[in-house]
C-alpha cells in the first residue's frame, strides 16, 4: 500500500530574527536521520517538501546523508507550517517588538513555560473562528489546505510507492488529526510534543487511510540523546 513518511524539519532558529533557518543543532539532526534511513534501506520512489526553507535545509542535508540525492524533490506548499508569528501577533501586537518581547520573558523564573501560555492563548483565539478576518489564512483553512496537499502526494504514488515528505509540525499534528478524530487544542498540544527530525508514518489502504506512527523519534537516544530537541 501507498506510504507517506512524514518528517518533520531540524531545529530552527526559534528567538531569532529570522526563524526560517536550521541552527547547527538542526543541520546534525537532520544529517542523523539521513544516515539511519540509509541504514534501514527501504526503498524511496517520491521526495515532496514544503516551500519553506528550513524544509529544504533538513530535505538536502538529510537526502545527502542517506543516498537518495538522485530523486527529485517536488515542492508542495500545502505542506507549509500556518504563520505563528501572525498568530502571535494579532493575539498580541507588541510581539512585533522583539526587545519589548526579550524584556517581557524575562520578567519570569520560567520564561519557557510562560511564552508557551502566551503562545496557546494565541492559537486558542486564531482556532475558534470568531476572529478569521484578522488572519491571512483561517484554522479551517489550514486544515484544508494541509489535508489536500497530503490527498496530492498519496495520488501520485503507485499501489506500492513509498515517498518522503518534509514539512512542520503543525502539518503533521494536523493529519494526525484527521486520522485520529482528534479536537483542535488536542492537536495543538500534540504539535508541541512532536521531535525536530523526527517522523511520523501514514498509509493508504483500499478502503481507509491509516496513521501507522507517530513522532517516531528513537534515533535520538542513548548516544544520540544530545539531538533530541522539541523546538
Amino acid at each position: 500500500m501507498p506510504t507517506i513518511t512524514l518528517i518533520r524539519h531540524g531545529q530552527a532558529s526559534f528567538g531569532a530574527a529570522d526563524y526560517d533557518q536550521l541552527t547547527e543543532l538542526g543541520y546534525a539532526q537532520s544529517r542523523h536521520l539521513g544516515e539511519v534511513l540509509r541504514e534501514r534501506e527501504e526503498a524511496v520512489d517520491a521526495v515532496f517538501m514544503g516551500a519553506m526553507l528550513r524544509h529544504r535545509q533538513t530535505a538536502e542535508n538529510c537526502l545527502e546523508a542517506a543516498g537518495l540525492t538522485h530523486l527529485p524533490v517536488r515542492v508542495l506548499p500545502g505542506f507549509n507550517e500556518f504563520n505563528h508569528e501572525q498568530v502571535i501577533e494579532r493575539f498580541e501586537p507588541r510581539f512585533r517588538d522583539r526587545a519589548w518581547l526579550s524584556a517581557e520573558m524575562a520578567k519570569h523564573e520560567r520564561p519557557g513555560e510562560v511564552f508557551a501560555e502566551f503562545f496557546n492563548a494565541a492559537v486558542r483565539r486564531w482556532i475558534d473562528g470568531a476572529h478569521d478576518d484578522e488572519y491571512d489564512e483561517s484554522w479551517i483553512g489550514f486544515q484544508t489546505r494541509v489535508r489536500a496537499a497530503l490527498d496530492q502526494a498519496l495520488s501520485e504514488l503507485g499501489p506500492r510507492g513509498h515517498a518522503l515528505v518534509f514539512t512542520s509540525g503543525g502539518c503533521i499534528a494536523n493529519i494526525a488529526q484527521s486520522l485520529l478524530d482528534l479536537e483542535d487544542m488536542t492537536t495543538f498540544r500534540l504539535n508541541l510534543s512532536l521531535a525536530n527530525a523526527g517522523f511520523s508514518r501514514v498509509t493508504q489502504g483500499v478502503q481507509r487511510r491509516s496513521l501507522a506512527s507517530l513522532n517516531e523519534h528513537s534515533h535520538f537516544s542513548g548516544r544520540h540523546r544530545h539531538l533530541l530537541s522539541y523546538r
